[in-house]
Parts: C-alpha cells; sequence; structure tokens
C-alpha cells in the first residue's frame, strides 16, 4: 500500500506541478496514514481509505500551493491539519500556524509535528476570535470551515492592510460573496483542479477594501 499511496502522491505533484524531495514524499505519506489511523479512533475526515484520503484532502490541499505569499501562514479551523500540514511539507521554509479550538485534533496535529519533524509548524488550541499572534500574519488560508462573512467577523483582528485570505470552497459561492460587508472585497475567484478529482473546487481571495 506504501507504494501505492507513493505513487499516487507523486503523480498528483507532477500534475500540479509541485517539485518534491524523496523526504517531502516520504512525510506526505506518513501523514496520510497517521490520519488514516487516527481516523478510526477519532473520526477526523469523512474519507475512509488511503487512496480516499491522498486524493480528496492531500492533493485537495496542495491544489491552493501556487497562490500561497509570504511567510507566516495562519490556517484558521485546521482540524486535521488540512489544508496546513500538507502545505507545510512541501513549504518548508514558511512557518505554519494551525488553529483549532477541538482538543482531540490539536493533539493529533502535535503527534503530526513530532513525527514528521516539521519544526516550523507552531499548533494553537483555540477559537479564531480569541487567538492573538506576536508575529505578522502574511495571509491566512481555510478549508472547510464556513461561510466567507463569518470567516472575515472571526479573523478580522487578524489581517492587516497586506494579509489576504485564501478560502477553499467547492461550488462558486456567489452568495456568500454577495454577503460580504464592504469592509472586505473579493480579489479573485480561481477554480482549482484537483487530480484524481471530478468535483468542482474554488479558491476565493479576500482582503480588507
Amino acid at each position: 500500500m506504501s507504494a501505492i499511496l507513493k505513487q499516487i502522491i507523486t503523480d498528483g505533484l507532477a500534475e500540479l506541478s509541485l517539485e518534491a524531495t524523496q523526504i517531502q514524499i516520504e512525510q506526505a505519506v506518513n501523514y496520510v496514514f497517521l490520519l488514516e489511523k487516527w481516523n478510526r479512533t477519532y473520526n477526523l475526515v469523512a474519507a475512509t481509505n488511503i487512496r480516499e484520503i491522498a486524493e480528496r484532502h492531500i492533493l485537495d490541499s496542495l491544489s491552493i500551493n501556487e497562490f500561497l505569499k509570504g511567510n507566516h501562514i495562519l490556517d484558521i479551523g485546521s482540524g486535521a491539519g488540512l489544508p496546513g500540514i500538507p502545505l507545510a511539507i512541501f513549504n518548508p521554509g514558511k512557518k505554519f500556524t494551525l488553529l483549532d479550538s477541538n482538543g482531540k485534533k490539536t493533539r493529533f496535529l502535535l503527534q503530526v509535528k513530532i513525527a514528521l519533524g516539521l519544526q516550523l509548524i507552531e499548533i494553537k488550541n483555540s477559537r479564531v476570535e480569541n487567538y492573538q499572534s506576536k508575529d505578522q500574519i502574511d495571509m491566512v488560508v481555510c478549508r472547510a470551515f464556513s461561510s466567507l462573512t463569518e470567516i472575515v467577523n472571526k479573523a478580522q483582528h487578524l489581517l492587516s492592510q497586506e494579509c489576504k485570505i485564501l478560502a477553499m470552497k467547492g461550488r462558486f459561492p456567489d452568495e456568500e460573496i454577495n454577503q460580504l460587508s464592504e469592509e472586505f472585497a473579493v480579489v479573485s475567484v480561481v477554480k482549482l483542479q484537483v487530480p484524481g478529482s471530478e468535483s468542482e473546487r474554488h479558491l476565493v481571495e479576500v482582503s480588507r477594501a
């Protein structure tokens, strides 16, 4: 199974035009196995088998890689570490803070950090609206977290004029975009191509108006 999983990830990286070392591919494979193991007890993600986890979660998370900017990325509502862990594996020079209010999920993330040797990852057990960062945040990312209005309401105290939000969505979120307050503007909406998936995926970039 390890060889099959390695091939799925390697092929997916090629489709995404993402260069990777063998160490990074091994880290991604080990992350999938950790996620599958913990998922049996803690129900971290909906996917149940290795292939599904790799395609629906790892490669899906990496589909936004080219849109990352800056050195400090905050993943809000990180859950099982998505998209933060896959992005951190393939961006070893960036600092990632993974934020979640669920204790069992942050315990899993700490285990992943240790097991994969991801030194620049910081794990925080907190609600978004209560979180304060000592460092400048260059970009906020989230996946399957909430509506755009709720995202900006909860994270607005973390957003400088330069800091943008990258929100991963399914279908084109017309209604959510229309409901955004005038304080915030949609910079772009990009249709994502996720290897191995036919599901519709979009990335919405939001900034202060």
